[in-house]
């Protein structure tokens, strides 16, 4: 068979004004344009186990829409494999229709998938609901027979350990300025917005050490210096297999990116390790940074916990040459118009090289998407497109919709604007300076002694 391993790319904001922020403050979406410029790590391993006698390619699809797409593609194609995310998962479903409308089957996957089947199911000659890895085998036998089902579901966790190489090969790497790697999966902790929690996937768990670096050789033949994004909600969740993974790193010569949780900071060890193993920067949720925030999304989060600690924490982890990335949600049911200029004082205050405001999204799956509907707060229940992060699906507690729009503006303007841009950076770069000063004349004592 010619199977065609379908990838939609590009960020998706709905709200014009918003767009247009993101146009004239380029930091306000850089984070989401990163992830949408990803190859697709799902699709790239679906293609590895995909046996040699069925012949693949991998594409991004930037417009679904565009009039000759199909026939621009380089099918005709027996079988798609399509998965994106859920603010284009309607471009995912468009893009489906008209493959099948040419007689070409469908396979449609992916978190959203997952979590809204019977609608993923109205556009698919098959869906696999969970982890793809442990059914695509089928998926293909079936294929093979004209005897697809139309669902797949895994019956086990799907073991990392076993997981082959993505297939790199397939990608025109000039067009990437990272590619990403996957050493953990799921998160363990509690987050009431999460579509990363453990609720959603089987269990938390970690890929060896020495299969990712096994990865990272075959990334190096296609590419000698990269940049590498790991592909996990939380790479250090869990402590031991984060000291093995960076130990693992040490000496690899790559400059890496992942997200985590605030936690890394009181681990003196680890973070040497890290700044040795060419860790450029860590994205830590900080969601509210405001002590005495009590709301039910974060209530049994253990993050309220660390609050008092976040600017020592950043401080600590960023005097080691990794910046921190501060993830902020805005609109929680404790916030008020006021709290945009707390926040924005607790911004300035903490230093931070890196800030990403979003709007609390309801997320299908997620206790919070539960909530919201169940309170009858979710503006559309089915506007997937608005679930960019940036866009307000929901009616907030303490304010109007137009309230937490007009302070998610008001932020961004004044965090991403030139000028204070330009004051993170140097403030970073003078810290590693005096940093580096310090330690000079620690050795210079020493050697005197």
């Amino acid at each position: 068979m010619k199977i065609g391993f379908l990838a939609l790319s590009g960020v998706r904001v709905m709200d014009p004004e918003l767009l247009q922020i993101g146009v004239n403050l380029p930091g306000f979406v850089e984070r989401s344009k990163v992830i949408a410029s990803l190859p697709s790590l799902g699709l790239l391993t679906l293609a590895a186990l995909t046996p040699a006698h069925h012949e693949v390619a991998y594409l991004e699809v930037p417009d679904v829409d565009a009039p000759d797409l199909v026939a621009q593609l380089p099918g005709p194609f027996d079988l798609v494999a399509i998965s994106s995310f859920t603010a284009m998962i309607k471009d995912a479903y468009r893009l489906a229709d008209r493959f099948r409308a040419q007689g070409t089957r469908v396979v449609l996957g992916g978190l959203h998938v997952t979590l809204c089947p019977d609608e993923a199911s109205l556009h698919a000659d098959a869906i696999v609901i969970g982890e793809g890895e442990p059914v695509w085998p089928a998926v293909l036998a079936d294929a093979e027979a004209d005897e697809l089902r139309k669902r797949y579901r895994a019956t086990a966790p799907y073991d990392l350990s076993t997981a082959p190489v993505p297939r790199f090969d397939l990608l025109n790497i000039d067009r990437y300025n990272r590619l990403t790697v996957q050493t953990a999966r799921g998160c363990p902790w509690n987050c009431e917005f999460c579509a990363a929690s453990v609720r959603l996937q089987p269990k938390y768990r970690t890929k060896p050490a020495e299969k990712v670096i096994q990865e990272l050789h075959e990334i190096k033949k296609l590419w000698s210096a990269p940049f590498i994004e790991f592909a996990d909600d939380n790479t250090f969740a869990d402590r031991r297999h984060g000291h093995a993974l960076v130990d693992a790193l040490i000496g690899e010569e790559v400059r890496w990116f992942t997200e985590t949780d605030i936690s890394v900071a009181g681990d003196e060890t680890l973070l040497r390790k890290m700044e040795r193993a060419g860790c450029a920067q860590i994205l830590v949720g900080l969601e509210d940074p405001l002590d005495g925030t009590d709301g039910l999304e974060l209530r049994t989060n253990w993050k309220a916990k660390q609050r008092a600690h976040y600017l020592e924490s950043i401080r600590r982890i960023q005097d080691h040459g990794i910046t921190v990335n501060g993830c902020f949600v805005l609109g929680l049911d404790t916030h008020t118009p006021e709290s945009f200029e707390r926040i924005w004082e607790f911004i300035q205050e903490s230093e931070l090289y890196e800030v990403q405001l979003t709007i609390l999204t309801p997320f299908p799956g997620t206790p919070l998407y539960r909530r919201l509907k169940r309170e009858g707060r979710l503006i559309d229940l089915l506007a997937w497109e608005k679930r960019t992060l940036f866009d307000i699906a929901f009616q907030p507690a303490r304010m109007s919709t137009e309230q937490l729009r007009t302070g998610l503006i008001d932020l961004a303007e004044r965090v991403y604007s030139a000028e204070y841009t330009s004051i993170r950076r140097r403030r970073f770069a003078r810290r590693l300076l005096q940093k580096d000063h310090r330690s000079s004349e620690t050795e210079a004592a020493l050697t005197h002694r």
